[in-house]
């Protein structure tokens, strides 16, 4: 089962070349970030008829995350727990059915700048950095919840995590972003300990692998990109692992997204 992840920035601007994509890719599984759209304007049709059973999470103009699958998406949940409060559509989840099940989260992490820090050089309290600590506590408490259920599952997305140096062709510019203060990494490292395995660094090494590309200051032809789309495997999902890509050509397209698709391939 080849499962992808892509934030689309937007699905009424990129509807085509998401489109296109699909055609050529062919996933079992899309899961989309960033649709900006509410649920009742998702052109769902176009999908369905390309043998897409469609679920969406979305909110107008911000955020939005969807579920693309060729195979029955069962016990389908939006909103990630813990917070009654928060009405950013960040998360959706549902279960897979190949040779044996596969929970899918979809997400769309908080980017959390500008980070607002208070003279005890905390993140403020409400403001973006905050929330997307915050954020990030409640998806290790989600995550701790599924690793109980014994279920392979993983959890991919847009991240807003660069975690290594190595993950950027400008390290240094990153210094201070939400994306890679050490605070955030922290969380991610203790998320990780739970025993997840990241599935593109469990395959690939070194510089250069990239899956966003600004689209101010010719980032993109000069190869001036970050790897923020993640995927993370439970141990039972990462003992399914048979391959792990990232499509770059996509980027050099028409009206691209600033993000490229992940994929991975699991043996079910």
């Amino acid at each position: 089962m080849k499962i992808a992840s892509f934030n689309i920035n937007g699905i009424k601007a990129r509807v085509n070349a998401l489109s296109d994509w699909l055609d050529e890719a062919q996933p079992d599984v899309a899961l989309l970030q960033e649709i900006k759209s509410v649920d009742e304007a998702f052109p769902r049709e176009l999908f369905e008829e390309k043998g897409y059973n469609v679920e969406t999470h979305g909110q107008k103009s911000f955020n939005g995350v969807a579920i693309l699958s060729r195979l029955p998406l069962e016990d389908v949940s939006r909103g990630l727990p813990g917070d009654d409060s928060d009405e950013q559509a960040r998360w959706i989840e549902a279960t897979v059915v190949g040779k044996e099940a596969v929970r899918l989260c979809n997400l769309y992490l908080p980017n959390g700048n500008p980070v607002e820090l208070g003279d005890d050089g905390l993140a403020v309290p409400g403001g973006k950095f905050d929330y997307k600590l915050r954020w990030m506590d409640r998806l290790h408490a989600r995550a701790e919840a599924l690793l109980a259920e014994e279920m392979p599952f993983l959890m991919a997305g847009d991240y807003n995590i660069i975690p290594q140096p190595e993950d950027a062709r400008r390290p240094e510019a990153w210094i201070g972003d939400a994306a890679h203060r050490p605070e955030s990494l922290a969380l991610w490292r203790k998320l990780l300990n739970l025993g997840f395995t990241e599935a593109f660094r469990s395959r690939m090494r070194g510089e250069g692998h990239y899956s966003f590309w600004d689209y101010q200051a010719g980032a993109w032809n000069r190869d001036d990109g970050i790897r923020i789309d993640h995927f993370l495997l439970s141990p039972t999902c990462a003992d399914l692992l048979r391959d792990v890509q990232i499509d770059k050509e996509i980027r050099g397209r028409e009206k691209p997204s600033d993000h490229v698709p992940v994929w991975v391939e699991l043996a079910i």
